[in-house]
């Protein structure tokens, strides 16, 4: 069994090494050491990885990619941070604070972070600089708010996490709205605060009645995460089903309300959101007969088997920080859905034998999944900044660096006290009967 697990993970650090994508890694080290060392055939493989694709709440992913491609494209997003602008651009250090708000309102429809890092920062950074902020300042903001795409609902990563442990994505998607509003407020703070030392100024204070003005223009796309959440929420639609009523509805303002959508912007919108979902998916196959291997070499029994024996040498505490330490190292070199499908097979049964909330989990999980977006050297965050701002990789880290730290601290608090996830979903949901 050890010296299976060895080889395998010996090829896929080797692949991953020569730069070979992270899903053909992970699908060929597996592939080849199940056929080396089990019975199963290539067919079965080949099987276990199209089943592991048909599911039905892997739809919603698509859907919201779209859906928030379409929106980069089609105006919403210029119209929403112009709504922003006018209401909280006049404070000190007001650009920072729109760029804050308005990733947090891309995340409610995107479920992206580099999508909502690349829909916000190609019209923020450029402001931003443009306004007297410090380049590397900016750049470090927008790619820490981005972030959020996968924090506030609707969260893909949250879809993947409800699949490979079978929890249900609306209670997944409500435990994750009160840390992202959190996360918001903190990142809003923190940005007033450097704004107060640096000394950023604010725009030109806008009059009401323009103020009103704008707001309406953008109320077509404000209405998008009513229609996303208000839906799955009221019982009117599933996620999948909602995702696509939002990709419809992106497409009904673009072309009809603000008439920016081209044929050409829309190819590219398709493009984009085929390109993210197909190594999404690629990854998810991958990562099935990953699962299968752990199964097949009883690997997460062994290791609960392991916890149990040890008694008090395995507890929560040391759970907690062993998981934090082994999502931070992950996040530096591996893409935030290939951690989540490579590990959630050992830890979820592991956290139920410790009697850890899967929801509260979720969350922690997904926060550090969005410090894996900005940490060097894979963090897909800095490279949609170091493109869109025409800046060093190096630059964008440097930016980025002090709200890593100010996040930790933010996941520490998460960690410690559960019920900022788990309130809303047993508020709305009711209780849990049990962990799961």
């Amino acid at each position: 069994m050890y010296e299976s697990t060895f080889v395998l993970f010996g090829l896929f650090i080797f692949l991953f090494l020569v730069r070979v994508p992270i899903g053909v890694s992970l699908a060929t080290s597996c592939i080849i050491t199940m056929m080396v060392t089990t019975d199963f055939t290539l067919y079965m493989l080949a099987n276990k990885m199209f089943v592991a694709l048909d599911a039905e709440p892997l739809m919603s992913i698509p859907g919201f990619i779209m859906a928030g491609a379409i929106m980069a494209e089609g105006g919403i997003s210029k119209y929403l941070i112009a709504a922003m602008r006018a209401w909280v651009g006049h404070f000190q250090g007001g650009m920072s604070i729109v760029t804050v708000s308005s990733c947090s309102f891309f995340a409610a429809i995107s479920g992206s972070s580099p999508a909502t890092a690349a829909a916000i920062g190609s019209i923020m950074v450029p402001g931003m600089i443009q306004a007297g902020y410090d380049k590397r300042y900016a750049m470090g903001l927008v790619a820490a708010s981005g972030t959020l795409g996968i924090l506030i609902p609707p969260s893909i990563t949250f879809v993947l996490f409800a699949i490979a442990t079978d929890t249900s994505i609306g209670r997944l998607f409500t435990a994750g709205i009160l840390p992202g509003i959190v996360l918001s407020i903190v990142l809003m703070i923190m940005a007033y605060v450097v704004a107060k030392i640096k000394g950023y100024g604010g725009e030109e204070k806008v009059s009401w009645s323009k103020r009103w003005k704008i707001t309406f223009k953008a109320l077509p796309g404000l209405f998008l995460p009513v229609i996303i959440l208000g839906t799955i929420y009221g019982g009117i639609a599933t996620p999948t089903e909602s995702s696509i009523l939002s990709v419809f509805y992106a497409i009904l303002v673009s072309v009809f309300i603000y008439r920016e959508l081209t044929w050409k912007q829309f190819q590219r919108s398709v493009r984009e959101g085929v390109g993210i979902t197909a190594m999404i998916f690629l990854i998810i196959a991958a990562a099935s007969v990953f699962a299968l291997f752990l199964t097949d070499h009883q690997i997460p029994k062994a290791i609960i088997s392991w916890a149990l024996k040890s008694g008090e040498a395995v507890t929560s505490v040391s759970f907690w920080i062993f998981t934090q330490l082994l999502f931070l190292v992950l996040g530096t070199f591996l893409e935030a859905v290939a951690i989540v499908l490579i590990t959630l097979p050992i830890l979820a049964p592991l956290a139920v034998k410790l009697d850890i909330n899967l929801y509260h989990f979720a969350v922690v999980m997904v926060v550090n999944m969005e410090l894996a977006m900005i940490t060097p050297p894979v963090g897909l965050n800095l490279f949609v900044i170091s493109t869109i701002a025409r800046a060093s990789l190096g630059d964008v880290v440097r930016g980025v660096a002090p709200f890593i730290v100010i996040m930790i601290l933010v996941l520490i608090l998460f960690v410690i006290f559960p019920q900022i996830s788990l309130y809303l979903p047993d508020l709305i949901m009711g209780p849990l009967k049990s962990l799961r």
